[in-house]
C-alpha cells in the first residue's frame, strides 16, 4: 500500500558506539503517532546490534545492499538469509554509487531484486539519471530502460514489496537538488510507467520516493508534490536533528 516513508541511507559512517548514539538521539526526538514509516540503514556491521536495539519502537532497519546469490563462496558479500536472519527484511538495491563503483548493471539488480523477494525481502529500488544524460535530454530514456530492465519483469503481486528512490545522481552529495517541479515530473512519469506495463492500482499503491539533497529546508516543498511519497536521505541522515526535521516535513 503506497504510504509515506522517510528512509536515512548512512552509508559508510558511524562506528558501533556512533551507531547506538544516534539511534537514541532518534528514538528520543522522532514525533509519535505521525503517518509516517522511519528506516535506517546503518552499515552491516552494526544492523543486528541496531535492529535489536529499536525492538518495540516504530523505527524500521534496512540494509544497503546485499547480493543475489543464495551462498557460497563470495567473500564479503551479504546473502538474503543473512540479513532475515537478524530480523532485517528491507534492502536497498541500485544506489547510484553501488552502480558506478562496483559497477552493478541493470542485469544484476534484477537478479538482486528477484533474490530478495524470494526471501519476502522488502526492496528499496534506486533509479537516476546522470547529469549528462537530463543535459542530453535523455534522462526519461535513462529511468525507463532502469525500470524495464531491473523490476518489470516482476509479476503484478511482487510490487506489494517494492519501494520507488529517484536519485538523479547529479544531486547525490554535490549540493544540488532538484527543482521541486523536476522532482514532481519524474515521479509522475515514473508512475505512469508502472501503470501503463501494469495498471493503476500498482502504480497508485507504489510509494516513489525522492532523494538527492534533501535537507530540512527543502523537504516540506518537495514533499507537497501530489507523487512525492517521502524520501531517502543521505547526509542529512546522519544528523538527528535535520533528519527529525525531514520527517516531520512529510
Amino acid at each position: 500500500m503506497r504510504h509515506s516513508i522517510v528512509a536515512g541511507n548512512w552509508k559508510m559512517h558511524k562506528t558501533y558506539a556512533e551507531t547506538h548514539t544516534l539511534l537514541d538521539e532518534l528514538i528520543e526526538k522522532l514525533p509519535s503517532g505521525k503517518e509516517v514509516e522511519v528506516i535506517v540503514a546503518p552499515a552491516f556491521t552494526n544492523l543486528a546490534s541496531a535492529a535489536h536495539h529499536l525492538e518495540g519502537t516504530n523505527i524500521q532497519v534496512a540494509a544497503q545492499n546485499m547480493h543475489q546469490a543464495e551462498g557460497g563462496a563470495f567473500t564479503g558479500e551479504i546473502s538474503a538469509q543473512m540479513l532475515t536472519s537478524i530480523a532485517v527484511k528491507t534492502v536497498i538495491l541500485g544506489h547510484s554509487e553501488r552502480r558506478l563503483y562496483f559497477h552493478e548493471t541493470n542485469a544484476v539488480l534484477a537478479n538482486k531484486v528477484d533474490t530478495a523477494l524470494r526471501h519476502n525481502m522488502r526492496v528499496i529500488f534506486c533509479i537516476g539519471e546522470e547529469l549528462k544524460d537530463r543535459e542530453n535530454k535523455q534522462y526519461l530514456n535513462i529511468i525507463f530502460n532502469q525500470l524495464t530492465d531491473s523490476l518489470f519483469h516482476l509479476k503484478k503481486e511482487d510490487w506489494k514489496n517494492i519501494v520507488i528512490a529517484y536519485e538523479p545522481v547529479w544531486a547525490i552529495g554535490t549540493g544540488l537538488t532538484a527543482s521541486p517541479e523536476q522532482v514532481q515530473e519524474m515521479h509522475a512519469f515514473i508512475r505512469n510507467e508502472i501503470d501503463r506495463k501494469y495498471d493503476k492500482s500498482v502504480a497508485e499503491n507504489t510509494s516513489i520516493l525522492y532523494g538527492g539533497s534533501v535537507k530540512p529546508s527543502n523537504a516540506q516543498e518537495i514533499f507537497s508534490k501530489p507523487d512525492v511519497d517521502g524520501g531517502l536521505i543521505g547526509g542529512a541522515a546522519l544528523v538527528a536533528n535535520e533528519f527529525v526535521a525531514i520527517v516531520e516535513a512529510i
